[in-house]
Order: C-alpha cells, then sequence, then structure tokens
C-alpha cells in the first residue's frame, strides 16, 4: 500500500504598522510642545534678566543682522550703539549736538533755529525758518542746501539707534494757495516728507518711520502771533523705548 507523502504547511503572517496612518502624528505634537515649552522658559529667562539683557534681545529681533548698529559702520564714528529710553534722551540731545558742531559749517549761525528738547514723547529736534529761507524754500517743499545738511546729519546720527521716528511738517497762519489748490496742509506734509527721504537717504531705516504727519498752521508755536516765522518748521522726533525697569 503506497503512502501517502503530506506537504507542508505554511503559515504567512501579517505584520501590521503600530497606530496605522497615525504612526507620525505624535512626532509633530511632541516637537510642538518642546517648542512651546523652550519660548516659556526664554521668556521667564527674560523676566528675570537684567534690563541691559533685555534691550539687547529686543534690539536683535529688530534688526537681525546688526547691520545699522555695527561699530563703525555709520557716519556717526566708531562705539556701542546707543539704544535710548527717556532717561538718556539728554545723553543723545549732546550727541546730535557735538555732530552738527562738528559737521556743518557756520553751525553756531543756526542755533537759534535749531532747538532740541525732552518731551514726553521723546526727543525732539525743531528746525525753524527765519524770515527769509533756512531750511525750505519759501512757499515749496524743497530743502535748501542748508536744509539737506541738517536733515541729512540727522539721518546719519539717528541710524545708529533702534528707536522710531516721527516727523512733523507745521506751517504760518497765513492763507497760502498756490495753483493747484496747493496749499498749507500740502506744504507741510511734503516738507516733512522730503525730510524723510534725505534722513532715509543717509541710513536711517525706512521701517523706523513710524508715521509722517503734517499740521498745516494747526499747531502753531506762537499762537499769540500766527504769522511769527518760526511757526514754519519741520520736527524730528525720536520716540523713547519704554522703560523695562532694571531686574535683578
Amino acid at each position: 500500500m503506497a503512502t501517502q507523502t503530506q506537504e507542508p504547511i505554511i503559515i504567512i503572517k501579517k505584520v501590521k504598522g503600530h497606530g496605522g496612518h497615525h504612526g507620525g502624528a505624535w512626532k509633530v505634537a511632541y516637537a510642538d510642545f518642546v517648542t512651546a515649552m523652550m519660548a516659556l522658559f526664554i521668556v521667564l529667562w527674560l523676566l528675570n534678566s537684567s534690563q541691559k539683557v533685555q534691550v539687547a534681545v529686543g534690539g536683535y529681533f529688530r534688526d537681525p543682522k546688526g547691520a545699522g548698529k555695527m561699530v563703525g559702520s555709520t557716519k556717526g564714528g566708531s562705539g556701542e550703539a546707543m539704544t535710548l529710553q527717556m532717561k538718556d534722551m539728554d545723553k543723545l540731545k549732546k550727541k546730535i549736538e557735538a555732530a552738527m558742531k562738528k559737521e556743518i559749517k557756520d553751525f553756531e549761525k543756526l542755533r537759534e533755529f535749531v532747538e532740541i528738547t525732552v518731551t514726553e514723547e521723546g526727543l525732539r529736534v525743531e528746525l525753524m525758518e527765519a524770515e527769509n529761507a533756512t531750511f525750505f524754500e519759501k512757499g515749496r517743499p524743497d530743502p535748501t542746501g542748508m536744509g539737506s545738511q541738517v536733515l541729512s546729519e540727522l539721518g546719519a546720527q539717528l541710524s545708529q539707534l533702534p528707536n522710531d521716528v516721527v516727523l512733523e511738517g507745521h506751517t504760518d497762519g497765513h492763507p497760502y494757495v498756490a495753483p493747484g489748490g496747493f496749499g498749507n496742509w500740502e506744504l507741510s506734509s511734503d516738507r516733512a516728507n522730503a525730510a524723510r527721504r534725505l534722513m532715509v537717504d543717509k541710513g536711517l531705516a525706512l521701517e523706523r518711520i513710524a508715521q509722517v504727519r503734517g499740521f498745516a498752521d494747526r499747531r502753531l508755536r506762537k499762537p499769540s502771533d500766527p504769522l511769527a516765522s518760526s511757526n514754519r518748521r519741520v520736527s524730528v522726533i525720536v520716540r523713547f523705548l519704554p522703560d523695562l525697569g532694571d531686574k535683578k
């Protein structure tokens, strides 16, 4: 009797991937969690750091490449870049005055037409007109040669700071209407914009310009004398940075 050969039994096991199509989702969630924890630790560290460290970190995020704050990279000369808060504005005032004396010929003759004061908003530099054109052509938005020099030097000095800058244009109370309806509102705005262009050309970062304002004759310097030439002026305001306090 013939023996029947039994064929071997083959068992095939299928291994299924763990978690199915959600197998990698936990990695993304974990990475988000780690990132959030790192950000939290950085914030806690900053809150307990000194004012100098806080300002340095804030300055990095405003200008990651640091091109505007490199030592000796601007016309103002070498030295540590300043980060100005309200208490530091007197320091900037003296620095600007010294630069004007050094870089602008006959600047002493203009002293009565350039006023630098510390206000609640920041450091205000006012360029006031004399009876004859001093900083801007009379009735026009075009800077004079002296106006170009002063605004260019201001742009070079302020390019070293991270503070925002506001530019204002003002006219006197004399009713002024040129062909095409060009009046005091347009004149004050255009002069402020002309100042902005000059300062940006000399290194002031465009993103640092917070506002350009034209007030016409609505904010007279001498309300008792609306036609006074000093009412015609351009103001450059350097806003101070918030005082974060010296935390130890």
